[in-house]
């Protein structure tokens, strides 16, 4: 009897094992947004020479600042995100994380503090390695003792990069540390990098496992500041997009990295093109400019609110390029009300072309794939016009400059056989609006 009471107290915990393993942390339900420090300012520990612009206590603390009194915060912006080179290179005595202690001289737990006392949300970087990229220490062998580390200090999003580390291990690491995570009964973003190292090492990464342990994932190259980088990017996910699309959804998104709008490398035009692509394509948010020397236009960038309405979409649906040709491209994302059988959309009109002037793009709203019977009240979401309520026969023109966007919010309209009788189509992208793709 003892030993049948033994065995069944066995598979009693096992189940609940089984029951907490996966992520489950109930977060990210629409993309992160906030700031992170590495694409503007990287490993930079020289605060000697640069105290202003090394990754320090002090420059954490500035950012979270503006972010607050800047309205970045009130636009939807809530994390400050540490990156590499916060930590000393070596763990204390009992294998501990070690902020570093002339850079970071109040400790983590303080500065999480400090940002949690204005309302936002504080993040962290590790390296699911022996080394971080930078070559700090990593995770392995202390599983367990840094994610109880990350939640005694209030972290609430970590990521976990993926140098010196061998690929074909990730498959487990990845949800392990996941599990860690949730046994801290803290709840954290986890932002993994495990498929990007699997992709490049020719590995088939398991998404439905990334998607079961990560709230959000890198797919392709690290973002520099320049507009040859953005570019790749958004070719990349519109050339996999068959791929990469089904894995994205509330809880679990794909991540084109930061944006780099109001730093060195793009124009006006370029950076208007970064946001509302990113915004297409329900990318998370995370800005990585200096906030103290950014100039108005870029702010406003970043600051609107129409866009960032149409990432932040509580559908969740990643949108698509649905036509390229002779460098015009058009990419389209569902989004609501939805009315009946329709969706609502945001399509955004991108122009490849560097001949020196703008383009001209006309096509009906029923080449676009919205055929909604009530129509669609049209927006410039950039320009802020209102267009009225436009019949899918309708035929726009817009005028697309060189590297630029222009991007509209379709608002599908109710009639009233709709609301008799409200119905949700199945989202059928092959079937509708994304039928149009050319290579």
């Amino acid at each position: 009897m003892a030993s049948w009471r033994s065995c069944l107290w066995t598979v009693f915990v096992l189940c609940l094992l089984g029951t907490i393993s996966g992520l489950d942390n109930g977060l990210a339900l629409t993309p992160p947004m906030g700031w992170l420090a590495w694409e503007r300012f990287r490993c930079n520990t020289d605060c000697k020479n640069d105290p202003d612009n090394c990754i320090s206590d002090r420059l954490f603390r500035t950012m979270t600042d503006i972010l607050v009194s800047e309205g970045y915060a009130a636009a939807g912006y809530e994390y400050i995100n540490v990156d590499d080179c916060w930590p000393e290179r070596e763990r204390d005595p009992r294998g501990r994380l070690v902020p570093d202690r002339e850079r970071f001289p109040y400790g983590m737990k303080s500065l999480s503090d400090y940002v949690h006392s204005k309302g936002l949300k504080f993040g962290i970087y590790e390296d699911y390695g022996n080394f971080t990229c930078a070559g700090y220490p990593g995770v392995v062998g202390h599983l367990a003792g840094d994610a109880s580390t990350f939640a005694a200090w209030g972290v609430d999003y970590v990521k976990l990069d993926g140098c010196y580390a061998l690929p074909a291990d990730m498959d487990h690491g990845y949800p392990e540390f996941g599990r860690q995570l949730n046994l801290t009964g803290r709840q954290m973003v986890y932002s993994c990098s495990w498929p990007v190292y699997q992709i490049y090492a020719g590995i088939q990464p398991n998404f439905s496992s990334i998607i079961e342990h990560c709230n959000l994932w890198r797919n392709f190259d690290d973002i520099q500041d320049s507009w040859a980088s953005v570019e790749s990017i958004i070719d990349y996910y519109g050339n996999h997009q068959d791929s990469i699309v089904p894995n994205a959804g509330p809880g679990h998104w794909n991540d084109p990295d930061m944006l780099i709008i109001g730093n060195f490398g793009l124009s006006y035009e370029q950076s208007k093109t970064q946001f509302a692509i990113w915004a297409i394509l329900a990318a998370p948010l995370l800005m990585s400019v200096d906030l103290r020397t950014i100039r108005p236009e870029y702010k406003a960038i970043l600051q609107n609110r129409k866009i960032i309405e149409v990432d932040q979409d509580p559908l969740g649906i990643q949108g698509r390029r649905i036509y390229k040709h002779r460098g015009i491209e058009i990419w389209s994302r569902p989004i609501v009300p939805i009315q009946g059988q329709h969706y609502s959309y945001a399509v955004a009109f991108l122009n490849r072309r560097t001949d020196g002037t703008p383009s001209d793009v006309a096509v009906t709203l029923r080449e676009l794939g919205l055929n909604n019977p009530a129509g669609y009240r049209l927006e410039d979401l950039y320009e802020d016009v209102d267009y009225g309520v436009l019949s899918p026969q309708t035929k726009i023109k817009v005028k697309v400059n060189p590297s630029g966007v222009v991007i509209l919010r379709a608002d599908a309209q109710p009639s009233f056989a709709y609301n008799a009788i409200p119905t949700r189509a199945p989202y059928t992208p092959l079937n509708d609006i994304f039928r149009l793709t050319r290579k």
